[in-house]
């Protein structure tokens, strides 16, 4: 008699625990998927604005346009009764004896205008080739002969230029000081650049940008005292 007690109570047990494992479920179900439900019934329950039926013709206007199109078709339709109306042409005709005949000299050769002669025996006038154009004025010297000095500056140091002017032109370039704590001799293919280009527009040195800068800055200071 335990033993069958002891069952029962097991079996009421287990029978509580799953139904309150399915309410859990369906209570967390419910709680998830309230807000979704509510969201939906508000759509619902809004008022959706109605599209007029404009483009939708009536059955009366149907019927009044295809009578205009029937009484249009019927008053250029022509009728059957109506006879067809010929018109007549009159030929009005020449009596042969009155017309006068062509005798063989009658026909004289076209003689040409004589203006066609004195156009064709006039001769063309031949125009005088154009004078050629004068020589452009030499150019002026671009700069003053002479020894000229310039200062460029860098974060390295500075560097003075010489530029020497012979007859407007650019001479020769050096490095007349070099105060950098780099040697100038990094930067030795630049003064020779100057005289070729005939102007201060060198090439950067790789590894030497400073030194190239501050020696460009010196040239082109000495140019504008050369241009003064």
């Amino acid at each position: 008699m335990v033993d069958g007690g002891s069952n029962k109570r097991v079996a009421n047990s287990l029978l509580a625990l799953s139904s309150a494992a399915v309410l859990a479920v369906y209570a967390a179900g419910y709680t998830r998927t309230r807000a979704a439900a509510e969201r939906f019934a508000q759509q619902s329950d809004a008022r959706r604005p109605v599209i007029p039926d404009t483009f939708r013709p009536k059955a009366e206007a149907t019927r009044t346009v295809e009578k205009r199109i029937a009484s249009t078709e019927e008053t250029f339709r022509p009728k059957a009764d109506a006879p067809a109306v010929r018109k007549k042409t009159q030929v009005t005709r020449v009596p042969r004896s009155g017309s006068p005949r062509l005798q063989a000299g009658d026909l004289k050769a076209p003689t040409a205008p004589a203006t066609v002669e004195a156009i064709a025996t006039t001769p063309e006038p031949v125009e005088a080739p154009a004078p050629p154009p004068p020589p452009p004025p030499p150019l002026a010297p671009k700069y003053k002969d002479g020894t000229y000095y310039g200062w460029g500056t860098s974060r390295h140091g500075d560097i003075q230029a010489a530029v020497v002017i012979e007859e407007g032109r650019i001479a020769s370039a050096t490095i007349a000081q070099c105060l950098t704590r780099y040697s100038c001799n990094v930067i030795g293919i630049l003064p020779p650049q100057v005289a070729q280009r005939q102007s201060p527009e060198v090439d950067y040195v790789s590894g030497a940008t400073q030194s190239t800068n501050a020696f460009y800055y010196a040239v082109v200071e000495a140019l504008g005292k050369a241009k003064q």
